[in-house]
């Protein structure tokens, strides 16, 4: 059953259908929140994430925020104005469809969160120590994270051990051993210095993980931020991939 695994969409269609269009086939989708905020597209992005096939989706911070459930003061100045924004512009529809997202889920042997299992909304696994904070918190073999919009491997081998940063090996499939916590990275607003979109394909037959990533026009997507006029800082980041 190969699995579709997108996060941090962050309102720019370009970048999401670019993905759709490189993905591989699939069965389903997982998403692991924030289809809104930063970028220009939001009711684009989340009409075309519900029309995705076995869809699961989770709401994230930016998503929070959008139907009013996080004050802007949680958020830097640009990302703030682009809050408000977005909940100007969102059509009704798609705000109930936002509330009715889950904040954490588990599928078998998988827990779904945005931030962590700790803080399902708002914090960032960035490295092993928070990692291992987490690890004692889901009990499932794997936990998928989304939130930091880096593309991150962390496992944990057993309760006794300190977790280890796994180095990501692009277009390859790996092959998943308990207990790891895995990040497949921004479609939409990666901050690895690297501007194409990321996103990651899971095997739940042969429980394997691949990292994929694709360009997309971003001076599209740059040229409707300023049209918009939403912060010129959230056009400028998306070529360097900050």
């Amino acid at each position: 059953m190969p699995i579709l695994v997108i996060s941090d969409v962050h309102a720019n269609i370009t970048a999401l259908e670019a993905v759709l269009a490189d993905a591989p086939s699939h069965d389903a989708v997982w998403c692991l929140g924030d289809l809104v905020g930063y970028g220009p597209d939001p009711n684009e992005c989340i009409d075309l994430v519900r029309s995705l096939p076995e869809l699961l989706c989770l709401i994230g911070n930016h998503d929070h925020a959008a139907i009013d459930m996080l004050p802007l003061s949680r958020f830097n100045r640009d990302a703030g104005a682009v809050v408000a924004w977005t909940q100007e512009v969102l059509t009704s529809e798609n705000k109930d469809f936002l509330r009715s997202l889950p904040i954490n889920t588990t599928y078998e042997q998988f827990t779904l969160v945005h931030g962590s299992p700790s803080q399902p909304v708002w914090e960032y696994i960035l490295d092993p120590h928070i990692a291992d904070r987490n690890f004692d918190v889901f009990k499932t073999d794997f936990c998928l994270v989304g939130h930091s919009h880096l593309p991150l491997i962390f496992q944990r081998s057993n309760n006794l051990d300190f977790p280890k940063l796994i180095s990501v090996q692009w277009e390859q499939e790996m092959r998943l051993t308990p207990r790891m916590i895995l990040n497949p990275g921004s479609v939409g607003q990666p901050r690895d210095k690297d501007p194409r979109s990321s996103y990651a394909l899971l095997d739940l037959d042969n429980c394997t993980w691949k990292m994929k990533r694709c360009t997309y026009d971003i001076s599209q997507v740059q040229l409707r931020i300023l049209q918009a006029d939403l912060p010129e800082r959230q056009a400028l980041r998306l070529m360097a991939g900050w």
